[in-house]
């Protein structure tokens, strides 16, 4: 099976708001696909992400979001790597792998200085992906949110 990624636009949004809402239904979300497409199609229209899409022959088989932010102490580009799902039929085939790498080399080229993202403590499978591909974890930080 041929695998591809490429950078999603607005005329992906179709192949997109699927997977996206069985992303947020893998965190307990209830299905809401018209939500997802509108979500995607903001994020578009406002340039306010950069959306990869994983194709296996074709078919959409995964895709990462990654937001910008910048960092005051490199005074640089940084990427938040925010969502990363592949569908259940394309699991296990390499394809979260293309798209990491694929986050990472669209990322220095558009000249950020790191990707940063956040997995589960257990979810010990993504994070030997994550380090077999060189992201290194976090050991001096700890990180807090806010809910609002």
């Amino acid at each position: 099976m041929a695998l591809s990624v490429r950078t999603a636009d607005i005329h992906d949004l179709d192949a997109l708001a699927p997977l996206f809402d069985a992303y947020r239904q893998f965190y307990g979300q209830a299905a809401d696909l018209p939500r997802a497409r509108a979500f995607l199609a903001e994020r578009f229209g406002h340039h306010q992400s950069l959306i990869l899409l994983a194709e296996r022959d074709g078919v959409p088989a995964g895709f990462t979001q990654l937001y910008p932010l910048f960092s005051s102490v490199r005074t640089a580009r940084v990427y938040l790597l925010n969502d990363l799902f592949v569908a259940a039929s394309a699991r296990r085939a390499g394809v979260a792998r293309a798209l990491l790498t694929a986050a990472a080399e669209r990322s220095r080229a558009l000249g950020a200085v790191g990707l940063s993202l956040s997995t589960a403590l257990d979810n010990a499978p993504a994070q030997a992906l994550y380090e077999s591909l060189g992201w290194v974890r976090d050991r001096q930080f700890c990180e807090y949110s806010l809910t609002l």
